[in-house]
C-alpha cells in the first residue's frame, strides 16, 4: 500500500479507529535506517512519540514522523471523536501546499483532488461591490481534510485514540521519548508547564462565530452590515462545490446590543443569515457545535519543555481573518519533522533531542512572529472596522486589502493592475505618478510630496548652535527630494537640553545659525520646506549623548530639571525634577514663544510642538507623569490645560500662513498610561486650536514601556486619529519602504509619512524612490548638478 491513499469518501466515515496495541509494519523501510535524535531511544527498538491533539497539525506531525521512520511508535491522542470538528472550511496557501507535496507526496495528491480554488476577492460596502482579482486562495472541508490525514496515519501504523482523554502531561513524557503536544489554543500540556513555556494570552474585543453555507461563494467576501447596533462583518469562502465557511465577527458591545448574548446556537445562526441575507441570497446558514467566542492571541516564551514542545494553536495562534491557524500548525509539523530528521549537529553527530527541539524553534519562530505581527494588524482593523466605513467603497476595500501589510500597493499592482489604478486615479494621482508624489496642502504651505524628514537628534551642537554638520546634514536631505525636512528637537532653553549637544533656539546666535541652513535649503534645493520642531526635555534632560549612554545623567555638569510632577524619569538613577509652579510656568511658555519668534525669523516654513516621548509637555499629557492635583492635572482636560496654552502662545506669534504640527505619543505602552481614546481626544483638542496636522507618534514616556514592534507599528494609531478627528495626519514608525509610504497614504491611513533611519541610510532615499518607480515629475526634482545620476548605475560586466 505504499503510495497509494484511500481515503473514505464524505459519506463514508473517518478512517478506522484503531483500538489495540499499535500495529507496526514489519515490510521494508521507507524511512531513514535510524531514530530521530541520539540517545537512549535509538537503536534496535522503535521510538516512542506521543501526539496530543487530533487536529491537523498533531495528524500531520504524526504521519510524518511515522513515515520517516516506520519502526517509531506513533500515538495521537484525540479526546473527540473522529468526525467532531469546529469550523468547516481551511485555507492552504501554495507554499504550505508545496511543503506539504515534498515531505508526503501522498498526501498532497489526496489534497490536490479536493481543494477549491479561486482567485477573486469581493468587498461588499454599503451595496456596492469591488473585486480585486490575482490572490490565488486554495480551501477544502476541514473535516475532509481530517479524513486524509486519519486514513494516511492509519495506512502509515500510527495508532489513532479517539474519545480519550491523554493521559497528565508528566505521565506521557516519562513514557515516551518525545510528547508533541497539538492540543490547541486551550492546551492542557502547556498549561501543565506553565511556568517553563511562559505563555501571554491576550483575549481581543471582537465576538465571532463559525457557521456555513450549503452554496458556494464565487469569491472570497468580505461584507460590513452597518445595523442600528453597531457595524458587523462577514468573512466568507468557498471550500468545496456546494459550501462555505460564514464567519460573523462584531466588536463585544456591538454583540450584547444586538442581543446575541441572550441567544441560543440556532437562534444565533437564524439571525445572522437575516442580517447577512442580501449575502446569502435569501439562503439558511447551518451550525455544527457553533458558539460566539472571543479570539485569543497566544504567545509562548518557550516552545519545548524536557522531551516535550508545542506546535501550532498550543504554541501560538494568529487572527483566522489572514486564514492561517492551519497553515502555522502544518507548516509546524514539517519543520519538527525536518529538524528531527536527516541532520547533524556541529560535531559531524546526530542531534540531540534538546538540540532539535531549539532547532525547529528557531527555525520557526521568526516566521510565527511575522505572521503574528500581520495578524495582529488584521485584527486590528477589523476590531476598529467602524472606524474605516466612511471611506468611499474603492479606498474602503484598498484600505481592507492591505490591513495586515503582507499585501501592499505594489503587491497588488502586479495582482490586480485595474483594480489599483482605479483606487490611484480616486486618490488624484496624476497619470504616472505614484501617491508619494502628489502634493499635499497646510495652511499657506504646499508640500509637492508626501515624504517627511522625521525629526533626528543628533547631539552635536556647541551651546546649542548647530554647526556645519548640521548644514550638511539638513542640506543633503533637502537636496534629496524629500517634500519636509524637519530638524531634530530645538530646546526653547539651556535648562530645557536634553544633552549638551542639543540644539537651540534660545539665542540671537543660534538663530543665525539656523538662516543659514534654511537659506541653503531654500536656494539649493528650491520647492523643500524645513520645519523646526520646538520641545523641552522636563525630567528626560541633563543626560549623556545617545552614543555615551542614552537617558544615563551627566557625570558632572549637570543642570537642574523641571516637569509636571517630581517623578525621576528612573529612580535612583536620574534626578527627581522640580514640579513646575505658576512662575515656572509661565517661564518656559515665554521660552517657547521666544523661540517661535526666533524660528519664524530663521526662515522655517512650519513649526511643529513636541508634546510626545516623554519630554516636559509629553509630561503633562500622560497620567503615568503627571501627577498634579491642580488645575494641570488630574482628568485629561487638566493634563491638557498648560500644552494648549503654549501651543495658543506659539501660534499667537508664529506667523499666520505657516502651518503648525504637534508630535504626540499616541500610546505610553504601559499599563495606566495614555489610552488610545485618550489620543483621539488630544489630537482633536490640538486641532480645535488649530493646530494643522498631528504627528503621531508612541511611548518613550516611561522606561518600563513595552511596545509591539514590527513594521509601520505606529500607523494604527495614525490611523484612528485621522479618520475619527478628521485632521490630517503624520505617521511615523519603522515605515521603511516607498511601498510602505504608498500604501498607507492609498488606504487612507495617513496624510504624511515620516522616515528617520531610510533617511540616515540614504540622505536621497525620496529621489532614488522617484527613480525605482520610474517617476520624473516635478514633485522629486534631482538638483542640476546631479542630474547625470538620476538612474540607478549599470552593474556588472558590460561589453
Amino acid at each position: 500500500m505504499a503510495g497509494v491513499l484511500t481515503v473514505p469518501g464524505p459519506d463514508r466515515g473517518p478512517a478506522a479507529e484503531p483500538t489495540g496495541p499499535a500495529t507496526v509494519p514489519t515490510g521494508p523501510a521507507t524511512g531513514p535506517d535510524r531514530g530521530p535524535f541520539a540517545g537512549p531511544s535509538t537503536g534496535p527498538a522503535p521510538s516512542r512519540i506521543a501526539v496530543v491533539g487530533g487536529g491537523p497539525g498533531g495528524l500531520y506531525a504524526a504521519a510524518l514522523l511515522k513515515r520517516l521512520d516506520p519502526r517509531r511508535e506513533v500515538t495521537v491522542w484525540e479526546r473527540n471523536a473522529p468526525s467532531d470538528t469546529f469550523g468547516f472550511g481551511v485555507v492552504l496557501s501554495d507554499e504550505t501546499l508545496g511543503g506539504i507535496r515534498d515531505a508526503d507526496p501522498v498526501v498532497y495528491e489526496a489534497l490536490r483532488r479536493d481543494l477549491v480554488r479561486w482567485d477573486d476577492i469581493d468587498v461588499v460596502h454599503r451595496g456596492h461591490r469591488t473585486t480585486s482579482t490575482g490572490h490565488g486562495f486554495a480551501a477544502l472541508g476541514r473535516r475532509r481534510l481530517l479524513e486524509i490525514l486519519h486514513a494516511r496515519c492509519t495506512e502509515l501504523g500510527v495508532r489513532l485514540r479517539f474519545r480519550a482523554e491523554a493521559p497528565p502531561p508528566d505521565v506521557l513524557a516519562a513514557g515516551h521519548d518525545l510528547v508533541v503536544a497539538a492540543d490547541g489554543v486551550h492546551s492542557r500540556t502547556r498549561e501543565a508547564h506553565a511556568a517553563h513555556f511562559r505563555p501571554r494570552i491576550t483575549t481581543h474585543r471582537c465576538r465571532y462565530i463559525w457557521l456555513a453555507a450549503d452554496f458556494a461563494f464565487d469569491a472570497f467576501r468580505f461584507e460590513t452590515a452597518e445595523t442600528e447596533y453597531g457595524v458587523m462583518q462577514l468573512h466568507a469562502y468557498p471550500y468545496e462545490a456546494g459550501a462555505s465557511t460564514a464567519i460573523v465577527e462584531m466588536r463585544e458591545e456591538v454583540w450584547r446590543a444586538a442581543g446575541f448574548e441572550e441567544l441560543d446556537e440556532a437562534e444565533s445562526t437564524v439571525r445572522c443569515a437575516k442580517i447577512f441575507a442580501e449575502a446569502l441570497g435569501g439562503r439558511e446558514l447551518r451550525s455544527h457545535r457553533s458558539a460566539w467566542t472571543a479570539f485569543r492571541t497566544v504567545v509562548n516564551a518557550h516552545w519545548s519543555y524536557g522531551n516535550t514542545v508545542l506546535i501550532g494553536d498550543a504554541a501560538h495562534t494568529a487572527h483566522f481573518s489572514i486564514g492561517s491557524g492551519t497553515k502555522l500548525a502544518v507548516e509546524d509539523a514539517l519543520a519538527l519533522a525536518n529538524s528531527l530528521e536527516g541532520h547533524t549537529a556541529a560535531d559531524g553527530g546526530n542531534r540531540t533531542l534538546p538540540e532539535a527541539l531549539a532547532a525547529y524553534e528557531a527555525e520557526r519562530r521568526p516566521v510565527v512572529e511575522s505572521t503574528q505581527r500581520a495578524a495582529t494588524a488584521s485584527l486590528r482593523w477589523f476590531e476598529e472596522l467602524a472606524g474605516h466605513v466612511d471611506r468611499p467603497p474603492r479606498r474602503f476595500a484598498f484600505d481592507l486589502l492591505t490591513r495586515s501589510r503582507r499585501v501592499t500597493h505594489a503587491n497588488l499592482r502586479l495582482r490586480d493592475p485595474a483594480f489599483t489604478a482605479t483606487v490611484e486615479r480616486d486618490f488624484g494621482c496624476p497619470p504616472g505618478t505614484p501617491p508619494m508624489f502628489t502634493p499635499f496642502r497646510l495652511r499657506g504651505l504646499t508640500l509637492r510630496n508626501r515624504v517627511v524628514v522625521s525629526p533626528m537628534d543628533m547631539y552635536v551642537a556647541e551651546d546649542g548652535v548647530p554647526g556645519d554638520f548640521h548644514l550638511v546634514h539638513l542640506g543633503s536631505r533637502a537636496l534629496g527630494g524629500a517634500g519636509l525636512v524637519m530638524t531634530e528637537m530645538v530646546c526653547v532653553s539651556p535648562e530645557g537640553r536634553i544633552t549638551p549637544g542639543c540644539t537651540g533656539l534660545w539665542t540671537d546666535e543660534q538663530a543665525a545659525a539656523w538662516s543659514r541652513i534654511t537659506a541653503f535649503a531654500h536656494a539649493e534645493a528650491p520647492g523643500t520646506a524645513l520645519g523646526v520642531q520646538l520641545g523641552h526635555s522636563g525630567r528626560k534632560g541633563s543626560t549623556r549623548r545617545m552614543w555615551e549612554g542614552i537617558d544615563q545623567p551627566l557625570p558632572e555638569d549637570n543642570w537642574p530639571l523641571v516637569a509636571a510632577s517630581p517623578l525621576p524619569y528612573r529612580p535612583g538613577v536620574n534626578q527627581t525634577p522640580r514640579a513646575l509652579d505658576r512662575a515656572g510656568l509661565s517661564a518656559v511658555r515665554e521660552a517657547f514663544t521666544a523661540a517661535a519668534r526666533r524660528a519664524a525669523r530663521s526662515g522655517f516654513d512650519l513649526l511643529e510642538l513636541h508634546c510626545a516621548h516623554g519630554y516636559l509637555l509629553s509630561g503633562f499629557l500622560s497620567p503615568l507623569t503627571n501627577h498634579r492635583t491642580d488645575a494641570y492635572g488630574g482628568d485629561l482636560d487638566g493634563r491638557l490645560r498648560f500644552p494648549l496654552e503654549v501651543f495658543d502662545a506659539v501660534r499667537e506669534v508664529w506667523p499666520e500662513e505657516r502651518p503648525m504640527t504637534v508630535r504626540i505619543s499616541a500610546t505610553d505602552w504601559a499599563e495606566g498610561g495614555t489610552s488610545e481614546e485618550d489620543a483621539v481626544a488630544i489630537a482633536r483638542a490640538f486641532a480645535d486650536h488649530g493646530a494643522d496636522a498631528i504627528d503621531v507618534s508612541t511611548g518613550q514616556v516611561v522606561p518600563d514601556e513595552t511596545p509591539a514592534y514590527g513594521r509601520s507599528y505606529q500607523t494604527p494609531y495614525a490611523d484612528r486619529i485621522r479618520n475619527e478627528t478628521g485632521v490630517p495626519v503624520i505617521a511615523v514608525g519603522a515605515i521603511s519602504s516607498w511601498d510602505d509610504v504608498n500604501s498607507l497614504l492609498l488606504a487612507g491611513r495617513a496624510d504624511l509619512c515620516a522616515l528617520a533611519r531610510p533617511h540616515l541610510y540614504d540622505p536621497h532615499w525620496t529621489l532614488h524612490a522617484a527613480a525605482e518607480q520610474g517617476y520624473e515629475g516635478p514633485a522629486a526634482p534631482w538638483p542640476t548638478p546631479y542630474r547625470a545620476g538620476n538612474r540607478p548605475p549599470p552593474t556588472g560586466r558590460r561589453g
